[in-house]
C-alpha cells in the first residue's frame, strides 16, 4: 500500500502522520507533498525521515495507492486530476468537492457505505464542525427523523490553521507583556475575545461555514433536516465545541437519547451535570471522540431535545475521519 498526503507541513498533515501511525495503518510506502517552501522538509514516520516533495503536475502519483490531500480547495481543484489520472483515490479535506454529485461526502459512523461509490476517484471530507454534529446526530436519527436542527458552534483556532494556534499563544503573551498584539489570521484579536464570523458572509447574511453545515448535513445524512448555523471563533486552542437543537417527528425522552449516544460508535457520553461533568475542549483534545453532554428536554419545543458536544478539529474533525474513510475502503 503507497499513500500520500498532501499538505505535509500544515496541521492537519502533520496530524495524519500520527494518525496513519497510531491506527497502524497498512502503509508500506509513504509519499509527502507540500509547496515549493515546505520542500526539502523531513519528517519522521514509523522510525524513518521522509522528505516533501514539491506538488507538480507530473507522474509523482502513479503508483500510489491512497493521497490525503489538505493544501486548500484551490490546490485541490489544481491538482485532482493530476492525483488521480493513474487511479490514485484521493480523499479531500478541502471543500473544493464537497458538493458535487459524484463526489461522496464521508462521516464512517454515519454513511460508510457511501464511500464504496467514488466515480471521480474523489472522496471528501466534510467540514470539522459538520463532521462533529452529524456523528452526535446519527444515533438520535436511528430513533427518529430530525426536522430542524439550530446550532451554535464555539470554534478553536485549529479550525484555522497550525499558524492560527501561534498566534493564538503568542497574543496572550503580548498581552501579559504588555506589547503590541498582532492580528494577522483573524479579522480581530483572538485573545479574551470572540469573534462571531467564520468565512465569508453569503448574499443571505450567513457564512459559508454556516451554509456548509446546512448543505454538508443534508448529504451525509441523505436528509431534508434544515440546519440554522451560528459559527463562532473562541480563545480555545484546540478543540470545537457546539451547542445543539434539533426538532424530530416523535417526541424523545432524555434517557432514550442518552442510551443511544452512549451505545454509538465514535461517541461517548459525559453528561454528569451534578459532578459538573460535561464535555470541553480543554479535555477532550486529543481524544478520538466526540464528547456529548447536557442532554435535555428543549422547553421550547415538545419535541425538541438539546445537547452540548466537543471534540478535537484536527483528529476527527479532519485527519481521523480522513483515515477512518479509507480504512472503510482498505480494511
Amino acid at each position: 500500500m503507497k499513500v500520500a498526503i498532501v499538505g505535509a507541513s500544515g496541521a492537519v498533515g502533520q496530524e495524519l502522520l500520527k494518525v496513519l501511525e497510531q491506527r497502524n495503518f497498512p502503509v508500506d510506502e509513504l509519499f509527502l507533498f507540500g509547496s515549493s517552501r515546505s520542500a526539502g522538509s523531513t519528517y519522521r514516520f514509523k522510525g524513518k525521515d521522509i522528505e516533501v516533495r514539491e506538488l507538480k503536475h507530473n507522474d509523482d502519483f502513479k503508483g500510489i495507492d491512497i493521497a490525503f490531500t489538505s493544501a486548500g480547495a484551490g490546490t485541490s481543484r489544481e491538482f485532482a486530476s493530476t492525483i488521480t489520472m493513474h487511479g490514485t483515490l484521493m480523499i479531500d479535506n478541502s471543500s473544493a468537492f464537497r458538493m458535487d454529485e459524484q463526489v461522496p461526502l464521508v462521516v464512517p459512523e454515519c454513511n460508510a457505505a457511501d464511500a464504496l461509490n467514488h466515480p471521480k476517484g474523489i472522496i471528501a471530507n466534510p467540514n470539522c464542525t459538520t463532521i462533529m454534529m452529524v456523528v452526535a446526530l446519527a444515533p438520535i436519527e436511528a430513533l427518529s427523523h430530525i426536522r430542524r436542527i439550530h446550532v451554535a458552534s464555539y470554534q478553536s483556532a485549529s479550525g484555522a490553521g497550525a499558524r492560527a494556534m501561534t498566534e493564538l499563544q503568542q497574543q496572550h503573551r503580548d498581552i501579559v507583556e504588555g506589547n503590541p498584539v498582532k492580528v494577522e489570521k483573524f479579522a480581530y484579536q483572538l485573545a479574551y475575545n470572540a469573534i462571531p464570523q467564520i468565512d465569508d458572509f453569503t448574499d443571505n447574511g450567513y457564512t459559508k461555514e454556516e451554509m456548509k453545515m446546512f448543505n454538508e448535513t443534508r448529504k451525509i445524512l441523505h436528509s431534508d433536516v434544515a440546519c440554522s448555523a451560528m459559527c463562532v471563533r473562541i480563545p480555545a486552542l484546540r478543540s470545537h465545541s457546539e451547542a445543539v437543537w434539533v426538532e424530530t417527528e416523535d417526541p424523545l425522552s432524555v434517557g432514550q437519547v442518552r442510551d443511544a449516544i452512549a451505545s454509538a460508535p465514535g461517541v461517548s457520553l459525559c453528561d454528569e451535570p451534578a459532578s459538573k461533568t460535561y464535555p470541553m475542549p480543554l479535555f477532550t483534545a486529543g481524544k478520538d471522540d466526540i464528547y456529548v453532554g447536557r442532554i435535555r428536554k428543549d422547553i421550547a419545543n415538545p419535541n425538541g431535545m438539546t445537547f452540548w458536544l466537543s471534540g478535537d478539529q484536527i483528529r476527527k474533525g479532519a485527519a481521523l475521519n480522513a483515515v477512518q474513510i479509507a480504512e472503510c475502503i482498505v480494511c
